[in-house]
């Protein structure tokens, strides 16, 4: 070679990667298992009544299944199967005593319970007062003897005492009214 210059070659080396074989210990599924109380909703002054939502494996035996109730640092209720609660937020523990091949065990689940209250559905008309204004609301007037609605803008509506309001042209449509012409 010229000028002093070296070639250089690379043999292969042989590499070898090892793999190891992990076998992972399976884990026994827990003899209980508690599911938190889904969100409730009552109606006006009701009370949504609430159960300790349980499941249990194979050869356990449930002991008790109870619930105990905070509103604040209020107890509402305390170790009962069952509870009556009114629209608002709760702090709820479910307790599980159970036993399984002769040994005793307890399982807790502590969670937040929201019972909300429905809400109030508007009716779609109403009656109207004898006079000519319908009620906040319920801007569209009904005459029930000819089934003919008055809109705001219609030439009549001033002079139509309204037998029905309406909250929508839909709900007086719906109704079985049609549009006055004018």
């Amino acid at each position: 070679m010229l000028g002093g210059s070296v070639a250089a070659t690379a043999a292969p080396q042989a590499t070898s990667i090892g793999t190891v074989a992990f076998s992972a210990a399976k884990k026994a599924p827990a003899p209980v298992s508690i599911t938190k109380i889904p969100t409730k909703t009552v109606k006006g002054s009701a009370k949504a009544t609430i159960k300790p939502l349980v499941s249990k494996r194979k050869n356990v035996k449930v002991n008790s299944q109870v619930l105990t109730v905070k509103q604040g640092k209020k107890t509402i209720a305390k170790n009962k199967k069952s509870v009556a609660l009114k629209a608002g937020t709760y702090k709820v523990t479910t307790t599980v005593k159970y036993t399984v091949s002769g040994k005793k065990g307890t399982k807790t689940l502590n969670q937040t319970l929201v019972v909300k209250k429905a809400a109030v559905k508007k009716p779609s008309w109403v009656y109207g007062n004898g006079g000519y204004n319908c009620p906040s609301g319920y801007p569209i007037k009904g005459n029930a003897s000819s089934m003919i609605y008055h809109k705001p803008s219609g030439a009549f509506y001033k002079r139509t005492k309204p037998e029905e309001c309406f909250a929508s042209e839909s709900a007086a449509r719906s109704a079985g009214y049609r549009a006055s012409k004018r």
